[in-house]
């Protein structure tokens, strides 16, 4: 950074102190992180729901049978049969995907569900033609906010992901997809509501018995792993086994929404105060990747308003100035560019923003990447080192999705780099991998559903509302 003038370099400095998270704020910010983990899990609870979901059982490998398995995202359906073979941890899968019609994420609960069972019955019919088929389970994943008391309900809290439709929040979305389905004659019994963390951690404990954590960190962060009922005040009531496992949803990215430890920027405070919902998903919000692109926008925009030096003067920033415009995708290009001339971020500034940077500039701008990217990988395992702490984890795998994880450059070294800070191992030895996770809403959807029936037959009916066809 020779070249870049004084006023920049100051800047760059600033910057540097804001976003940099040493080893001793990263050790306070995971201790803080176990104590509100427990708290989740009390009567009273806390910011982490910590939620119980009714998976109480590890996946062996040994698993076997024939699943369907249905994935409502943001914009796609996905309808997969999942066939859990002789070999352990071993799976075969054929799946098909369908669009959801943006008319429809505004529209009645009627025609969402009867499209849904339309997709499934033209699966069905496509693959199984001319079978008399007795009865398949299906595991659902529906990733959004919902209330579970059992295995297989959901109480729907919000919509999320820019659905709105009518007549499905407060409501349990199991009987209505059911009715859709039987009103088609189909043979399908949804046997467990998931949601894709949850999904994560079973279909990635099934190929590997070392996996503990499952995390997602992609668009929003979250985790889930396996707690001792007896660690679990708020379940005292059901009088369950103490050594009993059952799975739970952590939904973290709600971590001290009190902003007590974490150790937030203007910008970051910006981004509270203007988002649909101030006050809530702290830790989301600095490791998201929904948040990255806003977080570098908002800093460059205060850079040539208000810093006294020089930030792409007389250059129109009308684009920049558009709230959300950037995604991580933007960041990930600028910390890609394998040129010494940063000629592709200055080619990428050109073309999506309209703004001629030069070199001093272009300099700031890969560094503030640098520096907001090494920030939300080293925050992401706070949360993961919490979990092994609470569990007293020395060393297991951890799998993980989304699309941060998988496409932002240098995040799985940052966040392994972190975890050595945090737990302090001796050189050269990664005792918790970090490692990418299988099909959690597909596979791990359809394993949940194995494993839920299972349970049944042996005896174990706690959590699963509807038997009708399970026992």
């Amino acid at each position: 950074m020779a070249d870049v003038p004084k006023d920049l370099l100051e800047e760059i400095k600033e910057l540097e102190r804001l976003f940099t998270i040493d080893q001793a704020t990263l050790k306070k910010i995971t201790d803080h992180f176990v104590k509100e983990l427990e708290k989740g899990l009390n009567v009273e609870g806390g910011n982490i729901p910590m939620n119980p979901t009714w998976v109480m059982a590890y996946p062996t490998g040994d698993e076997q049978g024939t699943f369907l398995a249905l994935d409502m995202g943001g914009t796609n359906l996905r309808v997969c049969e999942v066939i859990l073979t002789e070999e352990k941890g071993e799976f075969d899968i054929i799946q098909s995907k369908y669009r959801l019609p943006e008319e429809l994420k505004t529209g009645t609960s009627e025609e969402l569900w009867e499209y849904i069972a339309d997709c499934i019955q033209q699966f069905i019919e496509y693959h199984h033609e001319g079978e008399n088929i007795e009865q398949f389970h299906l595991g659902f994943t529906f990733s959004y906010p919902a209330t579970q008391d059992y295995v297989d309900h959901g109480i729907l809290q919000r919509w999320t992901k820019g659905f709105d439709i009518s007549g499905v929040e407060g409501n349990d979305v199991v009987p209505m997809l059911e009715s859709a389905l039987a009103d088609r004659g189909l043979p399908i019994k949804i046997t467990a509501l998931i949601n894709d963390t949850t999904g994560t951690l079973v279909a990635s404990a099934y190929t590997d018995t070392e996996m503990k954590i499952g995390c997602i960190f992609g668009t929003g962060c979250n985790a889930a792993y396996y707690e001792d009922c007896g660690s679990i005040p708020k379940l005292a009531k059901y009088n369950l086994p103490a050594d009993t496992p059952m799975a739970i949803n952590c939904e973290y990215g709600a971590f001290d929404n009190e902003h007590i430890v974490l150790p937030l920027t203007p910008y970051d405070q910006i981004i509270d105060k203007e988002s649909p919902r101030p006050g809530q998903q702290a830790y989301e919000k600095m490791i998201a990747g929904l948040y990255l692109g806003e977080l570098w926008r908002l800093a460059i925009i205060d850079l040539h308003e208000n810093k006294p030096c020089k930030m792409f003067e007389n250059e129109d920033l009308s684009k920049l100035k558009k709230p959300y415009s950037l995604d991580s995708s933007f960041l990930s290009q600028i910390e890609e560019d394998p040129f010494e001339n940063l000629s592709e971020s200055a080619d990428l500034l050109e073309r999506k923003l309209g703004i001629k940077a030069n070199k001093p500039e272009l300099e700031l701008c890969r560094r503030l990447a640098e520096l907001i990217g090494t920030r939300a990988a080293r925050l992401s395992s706070c949360g993961v080192a919490a979990i092994c702490k609470k569990k007293g984890y020395k060393s297991c795998h951890v799998g993980a999705d989304g699309s941060v994880f998988n496409k932002y450059p240098h995040f799985k070294q940052r966040g392994a780099q972190a975890l050595r800070e945090i737990l302090d191992w001796p050189k050269g030895k990664d005792l918790v991998d970090i490692r990418a996770a299988e099909d959690g809403s597909g596979v791990g959807a359809a394993l949940i559903a194995a494993l839920t029936l299972k349970r049944a037959k042996e005896g174990n009916t706690i959590g699963i509302k509807n038997l009708k066809g399970i026992v």
